[in-house]
């Protein structure tokens, strides 16, 4: 193999990792967002059932131990 096959070689290898550590930022930056999306809707399903717990007279929710303990 002459030099100018290693270098196009390693030039070739270099591309494809560049290419794929883009898709990997794309695919970590999808997750960040999935992520924050995902945190905001548990909150609100926390405050729903706190809210609801509070309207029936009941509090299981939270760190509170099940009645069975």
């Amino acid at each position: 193999m002459t030099k100018v096959d290693e270098i196009t070689s390693i030039e070739e290898r270099l591309a494809h990792t560049i290419r794929m550590a883009e898709d990997l930022s794309e695919v970590v930056a999808d997750q960040v967002k999935r992520i924050k999306r995902l945190e905001k809707e548990m909150k609100a399903v926390i405050e729903m059932a706190r809210d609801t717990a509070q309207d029936e007279g009941t509090v299981t929710f939270g760190d509170q131990l099940p009645p069975h303990w």
